[in-house]
């Protein structure tokens, strides 16, 4: 499976009155993360919705398990890939390392989502068509994509 890899500085706007990230940092820094798996694929977002005719990439589940603290200045790799396509969704694994030590691990379930067919004020999963799980299942590693 494709996989991206991208460098973060911990500024300190991600950190709570302890110094280290505050968890809600985290998870903005994964759905960057995301972005930016679907760009290297060749799927960038605003083209991505248009051309599909989807809203977005809802999140569904979420799993993570924070293992050592981050700090203001720590520079950390988080390495980003899908382990498993379903129907009308996928799981990504996030893996952030500080100093190649594992720091925290994160699953999430999105669903590829449109609006509903019956109700236009509501939303719907929809299929995930053939040629984006092809785009992102072949082989390869990308580092510090630069999303515009």
């Amino acid at each position: 499976m494709l996989t991206n890899k991208r460098r973060v500085l911990i500024e300190w706007g991600d950190c709570d009155p302890a110094g280290i990230v505050f968890y809600p940092r985290y998870f903005q820094l994964f759905d960057t993360c995301t972005t930016a798996l679907f760009w290297c694929a060749g799927l960038p977002k605003p083209e991505m919705l248009k051309r599909y005719n989807i809203l977005g990439l809802a999140l569904v589940d979420v799993q993570a398990k924070f293992i050592i603290p981050s700090r203001f200045g720590d520079e950390v790799l988080i390495e980003t890939t899908i382990i498993e396509f379903r129907q009308s969704s996928f799981v990504i694994s996030h893996k952030l390392f500080k100093a190649e030590q594992l720091a925290v691990e994160c699953f999430e379930t999105r669903a590829w989502i449109g609006i509903h067919p019956q109700d236009p004020m509501s939303i719907k999963a929809k299929p995930i068509p053939q040629e984006v799980i092809t785009l992102l299942s072949r082989p390869g590693r990308h580092e510090e994509i630069k999303l515009p």
